[in-house]
């Protein structure tokens, strides 16, 4: 349901029918999660930097990245039925001490091996946070609005990606990665905060989560129903298609990118860290646009476009040489994701009951992280064997195959959903 016009609804509570998109403890919940989204979106494109400067190879870079993805594929579903059995918000504060214990690691790590602990631990925060974020937004909604509660939600919460990078690009640049990190954790601390008065508040109230209990056999129950879905053959089948080898591609290219940036182009860390601003800009910009084009042409139209726009995005990477050729695919990339993120995160909210909601958006991220795992580490050894270009071939070569197949496939998907 649509929020209710109330100054503070319970937290998990289904709002009313009448009244503004957002209500005030969304409004003090996108807070938190912008807080401490600026802080990653600072270091973010710095990372392999980072983990480079410290003496090791593009080759381990790839391999950093690969071996702490390992950490959230064990805790994402975890973090998920936690979501779903003690409510959103307890579950973000949980996961919020793990970020801050990974900003500590990163600030003393002495060697880049020391960076795979301090990556893996802060990667447990996005365990507990993205599924609760998602399905908390998804509470806020009638099916009518929800593409536009979601791109309202995201295109406000876009800001971080606008201010976070060049915010970490100018502290690296003239202060050293340590001290990015140091900011950041500052960032982090505050939003830390505010999660965990959030969830003191809702732990005193009624309608904080959607289970009756936290329990192994519930788990498995809820794995069981999941597994059911995305065996069927439905909706859920082709989502968990398409986004899995959009995710697997993008994995393989995106961590390398900004070595590419770097080594092959010759852009600073300013001018690396804007593209991470300029992709998010478009997306503040076009994600309200996104949701109304999900909501009124339906969620199928506004993946398979967004994928388009990425293709066309590949495409101009691979012949750019030139600051300006890697701003327009920021631009093309930020198009694709305003289009792309309210129809994915509609569909999915949609085709699954409320009470699996959050096992549902950490079984697709553990998932996909598990097809995803070696993605980096082979981008690595293309980049070796194959030249600097070798791996950005792969978005382009998966988009032309998935787009078509997807427009086909989920349609008739979607219309034996409906009838």
């Amino acid at each position: 349901m649509a929020p209710q016009n109330t100054d503070s609804p319970l937290p998990g509570e289904m709002p009313g029918k009448s009244g503004p998109l957002l209500n005030r403890t969304l409004i003090i919940f996108l807070t938190g999660m912008i807080l401490a989204n600026i802080a990653s979106r600072m270091n973010n494109p710095m990372i392999p930097l980072y983990v480079q400067s410290l003496g090791a190879s593009v080759q381990q870079v790839g391999f950093f990245f690969t071996i702490t993805s390992v950490a959230p594929l064990a805790f994402q579903i975890l973090g998920g039925f936690v979501s779903d059995s003690i409510g959103r918000l307890q579950a973000i504060a949980i996961g919020s001490i793990a970020g801050i214990v990974g900003y500590v690691l990163y600030i003393t790590a002495p060697s880049w091996q020391w960076l795979i602990l301090a990556q893996g631990i802060s990667s447990l925060a996005s365990c507990f946070v993205a599924p609760s974020f998602q399905a908390f937004i998804a509470e806020q909604s009638t099916e009518e609005t929800r593409a536009r509660v979601f791109a309202t939600v995201e295109s406000i919460y876009m800001v971080v990606g606008v201010v976070g990078p060049p915010i970490g690009g100018m502290v690296s640049q003239k202060h050293g990665y340590r001290a990015m990190f140091a900011v950041a954790g500052v960032f982090y601390g505050l939003a830390t905060i505010i999660r965990v008065l959030m969830a003191r508040r809702a732990g005193h109230q009624v309608g904080v989560s959607t289970r009756d209990g936290f329990s192994l056999a519930s788990l498995k129950q809820s794995l069981g129903q999941m597994a059911s879905l995305v065996l069927a053959g439905g909706v859920v089948t082709w989502i968990f298609i398409s986004d899995g080898v959009f995710d697997v591609a993008m994995s393989i290219s995106g961590r390398l990118e900004p070595l590419y940036h770097s080594s092959i182009i010759g852009l600073t860390n300013v001018e690396i860290s804007s593209f991470a601003s300029i992709f998010h800009a478009t997306m503040m910009v076009l994600l309200p646009l996104g949701g109304w084009f999900a909501d009124k042409a339906g969620e199928r139209a506004g993946i398979v476009v967004g994928h388009l726009f990425f293709v066309f995005g590949a495409l101009i990477f691979l012949f750019g040489n030139a600051y300006i050729h890697f701003a327009v695919v920021s631009i093309l990339y930020g198009i694709g994701g305003s289009l792309m993120s309210p129809s994915y995160n509609s569909l999915i909210s949609k085709v699954v009951p409320p009470n699996m909601r959050g096992v549902a958006y950490g079984l697709f991220a553990t998932s996909l992280g598990l097809i995803s795992l070696p993605a980096p580490y082979i981008g690595g050894i293309m980049w070796q064997m194959l030249g600097p270009k070798a791996p950005f071939f792969v978005p382009l070569i998966a988009g032309l195959v998935v787009t078509p197949l997807l427009w086909f496939k989920l349609g008739q998907a979607i219309k034996d959903t409906d009838s």
